[in-house]
């Protein structure tokens, strides 16, 4: 079987076997934030961030452009 490659959003790292890595659901009116599951990072829609840091950077991004 061949494994998942999932990419940071922000670095465009890629990973088979993320660890540590942080999974974002989000809309216009709301987000949240996963520790990584596979479940989590497998579900539409969902971001991927290959660390606390670059979530944060998205996070940051989305609550200026929610409250622009």
């Amino acid at each position: 079987m061949i494994g998942t490659n999932y990419r940071c959003e922000i670095c465009s790292e890629e990973s088979d076997n993320p660890q540590h890595w942080v999974v974002v659901h989000c809309n216009d009116a709301q987000l949240t934030v996963y520790k990584w599951t596979k479940e989590a990072a497998d579900s539409p829609g969902a971001r991927h961030y290959c660390g606390e840091a670059h979530a944060q950077v998205y996070v940051s991004r989305w609550l200026a452009a929610a409250c622009s």
